[in-house]
């Protein structure tokens, strides 16, 4: 079987990414890897694989969209295959399998593809978070599960109820580790981290580490090895960066033009854009309309069902733009994600990460672009302190409205928009528009073959 990299995807020191077979992975594994079109690993994959499979405890650093969650999903499966069975009884099928995420989208983006690589096995999967109706998660956990998925503090309701018991923890998960040890999850997590047995193997895997959140893992692992494939704190090679001064009044015409221009170069109008405030987020989502965008809102304001039904819809295309706040910037995984749009700078600079890391993933490429009006100055500065470089300003182009009044050609001055995935050629606003005919039809429309599910290379 013949098997092709993607060049985009990070592979250090040049060396050739193993096969998911090379990982001496059950049949039954391979089977379900096989059928979502994967053979090769990614970078991360490829490294921390190996080690969880040894029983060692993992600090995983790697750039978002590159296939954590398989990392860590996949060994676990296979160490706990010699305790999988089929009875009945739910005594037999106790959790051994803990990964605790913190947010409701990441759980059940985790629970969906642990699913679906323990799909020929026997051993069971769950997720439970809040915003939603306790009672069927209580019947599942009551019938027995191996690998749990959840949020801390549904799981906290269910231990609680006595419908989660945690004394068989074999393997505990931090996924987004650093968000999941910060000061707000830290109390909940240590209350769970007290019911699961000392003997285990722990796990945090996260695209951001700080020095202070490094310090603070280590009260949580014994002799860890740290993997880390790529420079942290930054977004994927495969993400073009580029920021706009636009007054904070302006902001909304300068999405709108943004979208008609990119619709005009060839490329998708679909994009995630993200807001810091949740009244702000349905306020943009309802002016977006009035615009003439397909548009929705997710917030934290939202309920669960809600904001189901509307990722669903934005997934199939009915929605153009997902107007969000930062509980979509973890977790949020859609295929071939052409474009994020900050409306408004991130107070925390890591989030800038994780909301750029929404496009650009597994291999794919995209379009990451701040609106950064005077009063968002510090926290530009701060992203491009934790980045390590500087971002690239580039002239704002002009409306439909605004080219239609002034004559001007509907394809501003600015190359980012034609040029979208060619960094090298976007050093400075240029001085003067190009010609029309140096812009090419349809270009960048071929979309890349990789999915998002686990991150490696497809037949």
């Amino acid at each position: 079987m013949s098997t092709k990299t993607d060049p985009n995807l990070p592979d250090p020191g040049n060396v050739p990414s193993p096969n998911f077979a090379d990982f001496q992975l059950d049949l039954k594994i391979l089977q379900a890897i096989e059928e979502q079109g994967y053979i090769q690993a990614t970078p991360i994959q490829a490294k921390a694989i190996p080690v969880v499979l040894e029983g060692r405890d993992v600090m995983g650093a790697a750039q978002t969209g590159t296939g954590k969650t398989a990392a860590f999903t996949l060994p676990i499966i296979q160490k706990l295959l010699p305790q999988a069975n089929a009875s009945a009884s739910p005594a037999r099928h106790p959790i051994r399998a803990l990964i605790l995420t913190p947010t409701r989208e990441l759980s059940d983006q985790v629970a969906e593809n642990a699913s679906l690589y323990a799909k020929f096995t026997n051993l069971r999967t769950a997720v439970v978070f809040g915003g939603v109706d306790i009672k069927p998660q209580t019947a599942l956990l009551r019938s027995g599960v191996e690998i749990l998925i959840a949020t801390p503090g549904r799981l906290l309701d269910h231990i609680t109820s006595k419908t989660a018991d945690l004394s068989q923890v074999q393997i505990l998960v931090l996924d987004e580790a650093d968000r999941m040890l910060d000061m707000g999850f830290l109390p909940d997590l240590q209350r769970i981290i007290n019911l699961i047995p000392a003997q285990r193997q722990t796990l945090l895997f996260s695209a951001t580490f700080s020095p202070e959140i490094k310090k603070l893992a280590q009260t949580y692992l014994r002799n860890p090895v740290t993997i880390e494939v790529a420079r942290q704190n930054a977004a994927a090679d495969t993400v073009n960066q580029v920021v706009h001064l636009v007054p904070s009044e302006h902001k909304r015409a300068a999405i709108v033009a943004i979208l008609q221009n990119r619709v005009k170069a060839g490329l998708s109008r679909q994009c995630i854009i993200f807001t810091n405030s949740r009244m702000g987020c349905a306020r943009l989502a309802s002016a977006l309309e009035r615009d003439g965008i397909k548009a929705a809102a997710i917030h934290g304001d939202k309920s669960q069902i809600e904001r189901m039904a509307t990722l669903e819809a934005f997934k199939t295309g009915a929605i153009d733009a997902l107007v969000a706040t930062d509980v979509a910037a973890r977790g949020l995984d859609i295929a071939d994600m052409p474009c994020v749009i900050n409306h408004e700078l991130p107070f925390n600079a890591e989030d800038f990460i994780h909301r750029t890391g929404r496009t650009g993933r597994a291999g794919s490429k995209g379009d990451a672009i701040a609106l950064v009006d005077d009063s968002e100055k510090r926290l530009l500065e701060d992203i491009e302190k934790l980045m390590k470089r500087k971002l690239t300003i580039a002239r704002l182009p002009i409306s439909e409205r605004e080219s239609k009044s002034s004559g001007s050609k509907p394809i501003a001055a600015d190359p980012f928009f034609y040029m979208p995935y060619e960094p090298g050629q976007i050093t400075a606003a240029p001085k003067q528009e190009p010609t029309s005919s140096s812009i090419k039809p349809g270009a960048n429309q071929k979309k890349p073959v990789l999915g998002a599910l686990l991150g490696g290379t497809k037949k």
